[in-house]
């Protein structure tokens, strides 16, 4: 799967929160938009999967957003939000394994049964006699 690099919109604004004057005015904190459309390879499950892992990153105008300010610099902002964007696009596209059901063994369930009775009994023995 793959993205066309025309398809990705990058923005640079000035990031949030403590910095001093370098995040006073410089804009280094990277925005990327990807339309899910964009997307080639993916399939419908696929894209479900990826609709779903993207939560509230995905807009009403399907359009998946990565947003980077923890580095000081346009690159290492724009390299963040291309592998997060590599991150969720991998883990989308690997389909799951159905769970198979299985039942405990017979053994399995006489072993609980029979530890079951012995703590009732356990607890029984501690018990006073009763005030009639």
């Amino acid at each position: 799967m793959w993205v066309a690099a025309d398809d990705l919109v990058l923005s640079f604004v000035r990031g949030r929160g403590p910095g001093g004057q370098n995040v006073n005015k410089v804009s280094s904190a990277a925005e990327l938009r990807v339309p899910v459309g964009a997307i080639v390879g993916l399939t419908e499950r696929g894209r479900a999967r990826l609709a779903r892992l993207a939560g509230s990153r995905l807009t009403i105008g399907d359009e998946i957003i990565f947003f980077s300010d923890e580095h000081r610099s346009q690159k290492r902002n724009r390299e963040a939000c291309i592998a997060r964007l590599l991150d969720l696009l991998r883990t989308a596209a690997h389909e799951p394994r159905p769970r198979k059901k299985t039942k405990p063994s017979r053994g399995a369930v006489e072993r609980r049964l029979t530890e079951k009775k012995r703590r009732g009994a356990q607890k029984q023995r501690r018990r006073g006699p009763e005030d009639a």
